[in-house]
């Protein structure tokens, strides 16, 4: 049965913990599933989550460690001492124990090392943290099953039961030369069912092996794995000698980190932000992008300023400002939305490309012929048909331009190698602001001229 956390609940073993009642919190908290224990820990002051969690045993204290909110298993970390964090870290696989470290300065990151007993999972720990975090080396971990081609089914076994005490998911058993170098996947069935003096090299598939090299960007592997829909991907030096693995769970991590940056950048934020930041971080974070609609703000304030004269002689333009610029945006962040989406499924080719460009437009054009409708009854009801004629033909380009827009504005960001969801933000909307402004007062004067 699923456990369901609950304010009672919590305010129960806040007050067992106040008597020290550990066998009530043994039976009610330790009896659960770590990523539950570590929700529970999350609602707790910070001593009291450290109370509860030094109750578990090293290997449990390490699973709940993974599953705790960034900023609480931070803060639990800068209250341990070197020797308690390198005692922690050799319970977790490699990839977890290197990023927790790679927030660390060199000094620390080189005290924790050196107090490590286990001398093998420092060398892997090492090894990771001299990869790009933005890499597959970064996300790879080091534990993973490996046997050798010439070895016999018997041997194999005896071989894996070691290795095993160090994988937590068993997923994928990679075969290997005397060299290291990857030569394909055996199936755990094939193995089982094998006579014990059937060599590897009868039982493996060679065939269209996938794997990543340990310099692919991370947006690579991801795609990777969604293609071929993979829990597990070997990662291969520029030798192709087995390095590690990339387990889905790690894939999953790196996506939702990617979604939430994206929409902290759609939403006008350009650092990530915890939620125990301060409000001087917080307001950092957010005045670029603030700053930025003020300069907008700025410049559709001196478009209209142009056009001052021609407003006074017609004033009923200055009715369907809000919604010039609202429609303009509207549609812009629409258009800008789905082509980031579709850049980050990796689609860069300039055919798919194009084709957005043309499918935006008519989206676009059809879009703004309807709205134009719409609005050309409702201006030709409230200020007669040449003011329903001109906003109508205004917003009909508006549209038209904004969904250009949208769809060109991150394919040149991303070109440029920045990150293309500015493109759905502030960005997008100020530049739509403006613009659609200067078209519907010239278009509009325009057209009065013609009328006149």
């Amino acid at each position: 049965m699923q456990f369901k956390l609950t304010k009672e609940f919590i305010e129960a073993l806040n007050s067992k913990i106040e008597v020290r009642d550990n066998q009530w919190i043994m039976d009610n908290v330790f009896e659960l599933h770590h990523a539950d224990i570590a929700d529970i820990l999350d609602q707790l002051s910070n001593n009291n989550a450290k109370y509860v969690y030094y109750l578990g045993e090293e290997e449990l204290q390490a699973d709940i460690l993974m599953d705790l909110q960034e900023e609480n298993r931070d803060r639990l970390i800068d209250s341990l001492s070197t020797k308690e964090i390198a005692d922690q870290i050799e319970n977790l696989d490699s990839d977890d124990a290197a990023d927790i470290l790679g927030d660390f300065s060199e000094d620390k990151i080189q005290e924790v090392i050196s107090q490590m007993d286990d001398d093998e999972a420092a060398e892997d720990i090492v090894d990771l943290l001299n990869y790009d975090e933005d890499t597959a080396g970064g996300m790879m971990q080091k534990e993973f099953l490996v046997v050798q081609l010439n070895w016999p089914v018997n041997s194999a076994i005896m071989q894996l039961r070691k290795q095993a005490e160090d994988v937590e998911r068993v997923i994928n058993i990679f075969v290997i030369d005397e060299g290291e170098h990857l030569l394909g996947v055996l199936s755990l069935k094939r193995l089982l069912i094998a006579n014990s003096s059937t060599k590897i090299a009868e039982l493996y598939n060679s065939k269209n092996i996938i794997s990543v090299k340990t310099s692919d960007p991370s947006d690579h592997v991801s795609g990777v794995m969604e293609k071929y829909d993979l829990v597990s991907v070997p990662v291969v030096d520029y030798q192709n000698k087995l390095v590690g693995r990339i387990t889905i769970d790690d894939v999953v991590d790196y996506l939702k980190e990617e979604a939430d940056k994206d929409f902290q950048l759609a939403t006008g934020i350009s650092d990530p932000m915890q939620s125990d930041a301060s409000i001087w971080q917080i307001s950092k974070a957010r005045l670029p992008w603030l700053i930025i609609g003020l300069a907008g703000g700025i410049l559709g304030a001196q478009v209209i300023a142009g056009f001052e004269v021609s407003i006074f002689e017609h004033p009923e333009l200055a009715f369907f400002i809000p919604l010039i610029t609202a429609m303009g945006g509207n549609v812009g962040v629409q258009s800008s939305a789905i082509v980031v989406q579709s850049l980050a499924r990796g689609d860069q080719h300039l055919g798919g490309i194009l084709a957005k460009i043309w499918k935006e437009t008519l989206v676009g054009v059809l879009n703004g012929i309807l709205l134009s409708l719409i609005i050309l009854f409702i201006g030709t009801v409230f200020g007669g048909f040449d003011l329903g004629l001109v906003v109508s033909i205004s917003l009909f380009t508006v549209i038209v331009v904004a969904a250009i827009f949208g769809t060109l504005i991150p394919l040149v960001l991303n070109k440029y190698k920045i990150d293309p969801a500015l493109a759905t933000g502030p960005f997008i909307t100020t530049l739509n602001d403006v613009v659609g402004l200067f078209i519907y007062f010239s278009l509009g004067l325009f057209i009065f001229g013609l009328m006149s």
